[in-house]
């Protein structure tokens, strides 16, 4: 089992243990924290994310990473003074639902994403998610629960934890199972009713002050009764963990009518990320031309770009990227502002073997959108196709130095540093991925790994163990020694490029 889970353990074990000997009335300032800190929220979600993105259930495609990140630090800036951290995901599951997992990890359903009809209502979601975050419902519903409920709350994190860190190693089976206990204990701290509504009044206010209409919470929570009444026996999955009741509903939009604000329009990203998503959950064996056909039927005029855009990843995706190449194209022409287009036609060229369109394509794209994340890892995976491991690295070295790589980028700037023969920072890269991904001691024995490596630069040591040296001072104090102890791991190699980066559609 991972040691960074035990000490994580121990300490919500110590927490709960010492919640049990108090007094049943809170104490002033914070009750929660006697049951679980912010910290110890933070590490409990991320080791539960880390366990989902083994089992393959959360979207790494960047384009939706930076949109719902994006949109969702929006929300967030409006909601708190900054304190609380928050990362947002968009996982692989076609039932509406959408939850908040201990120390601000927020996930949205894919089928979710796509029921809405505007972005205020998928904004309306997040900011309802956020507020059960910024309230510390989580803690304070194990709090309220009572000493009886303690013994079982540690059970069901206890279980979180030991799944996840089993699932750590890449055992994708293990990893669903992590993750369905993940689920399961948000199942299990459903939030009370005065929860929901207190997590309705101040989400609606964040929608308001972040510019969004604040209908689009009431409006999104009647799309849920009407699919509840239409559905019989099969009740989305959200309306299991968030009851929407005709109070409800009329509550939320009696407060949506009293918020003074002019809503902004829908962001031309919320259309596109919607189709980019619909295409990437289509069936495996399912044509997507008929759909998109149809859709360009009602539109006559064709003035739908979004339909044009997703039609021309549908095409990408069934092996005709020819077909996508003028369509891009034309999106292009009419509307040459908008980098999904130009980073799709790249990706269309390289599939269709016109490798030095595609890379002539990126380049000038990243001239006009510099350190773009989507376009700059999109034109990476084009590089390293095409044999230009040396510029792959370049480019994305430039851009995470100035922002932080999603665990999957760090992979593939590992992999480019591998390809181009930079075995030492491939470790280092390989170690960041593991910081990303909760798990500090495969990350210190990657930087260790990192220092082996013979004939290194000056700067290199330098940057390697100051690293080392932060990781270490982080680690609680009997995990620091363990580590000290093991010495140097079995050795283990850098990535490699197993599979074409550019057909990486998630």
């Amino acid at each position: 089992m991972n040691r960074w889970a035990v000490c994580i353990l121990s300490v919500l074990l110590t927490g709960i243990a010492g919640a049990a000997g108090v007094d049943e009335l809170p104490q002033i300032g914070s009750p929660a924290n006697e049951v679980i800190t912010p910290d110890d929220e933070y590490r409990i979600g991320m080791m539960i994310i880390r366990g989902m993105r083994d089992a393959g259930q959360i979207y790494d495609d960047p384009e939706l990473t930076e949109y719902v990140q994006t949109l969702g630090t929006r929300l967030a800036s409006h909601a708190q003074e900054g304190a609380q951290r928050f990362h947002f995901f968009i996982v692989k599951d076609s039932r509406i639902n959408a939850f908040a997992l201990p120390g601000g990890f927020i996930c949205v359903n894919a089928g979710l994403v796509l029921a809405t009809v505007n972005e205020s209502e998928l904004a309306g979601v997040l900011a309802h998610e956020i507020a059960h975050v910024t309230q510390r419902h989580i803690a304070r519903t194990i709090q309220q629960q009572g000493r009886s409920n303690l013994v079982s709350a540690a059970a069901v994190l206890a279980a979180i934890l030991i799944g996840a860190a089993m699932g750590g190693g890449g055992d994708a089976m293990m990893g669903a199972i992590s993750a369905a206990q993940g689920i399961s204990a948000q199942q299990q701290l459903n939030f009370s009713r005065a929860a929901e509504y207190e997590a309705d009044r101040v989400g609606i206010g964040t929608l308001a002050a972040s510019g969004f209409d604040p209908n689009g919470m009431p409006s999104f929570f009647e799309t849920l009764q009407r699919s509840s009444g239409l559905a019989g026996s099969r009740v989305p999955e959200m309306l299991q963990s968030h009851p929407v009741t005709s109070n409800r509903i009329a509550e939320s939009r009696s407060r949506a009518r009293q918020m003074d604000v002019k809503p902004d329009p829908d962001s031309l990203s919320y259309s596109l990320s919607r189709e980019r998503l619909r295409v990437l959950t289509i069936p495996e064996g399912t044509d997507a031309h008929k759909y998109y056909d149809a859709l360009l039927e009602n539109d006559k005029a064709g003035r739908d770009d979004s339909h044009q855009y997703g039609r021309a990843l549908a095409l990408m995706s069934a092996k005709s990227a020819d077909d996508a190449i003028p369509i891009l194209a034309g999106l292009i022409q009419r509307n040459p502002s908008v980098m999904q287009y130009r980073s799709a036609l790249g990706e269309a060229q390289m599939l269709a073997g016109f490798k030095r369109e595609s890379l002539d394509t990126f380049e000038h794209a990243l001239q006009l959108f510099p350190r773009n994340v989507p376009l700059t890892v999109h034109y990476a995976e084009a590089l390293l196709r095409g044999g230009d491991a040396r510029r792959a690295h370049e480019i994305l070295l430039d851009l995470f130095n100035n922002v932080a790589p999603t665990p999957e980028q760090a992979r593939l700037i590992a992999l480019a540093a591998n390809s181009a023969g930079d075995v030492a920072d491939a470790y280092y890269y390989m170690s960041e991925y593991h910081v990303i991904s909760g798990d500090l001691m495969l990350a210190m024995n990657q930087l260790q790994l990192a220092l082996a490596v013979p004939n290194l630069s000056e700067v290199q040591r330098a940057r390697f163990q100051a690293r080392l040296d932060e990781l270490r001072e982080y680690m609680p104090k009997q995990g620091a020694r363990v580590a000290e102890r093991e010495g140097e791991p079995p050795r283990q190699e850098p990535p490699r490029d197993e599979s074409d980066p550019s057909h990486r559609r998630q």
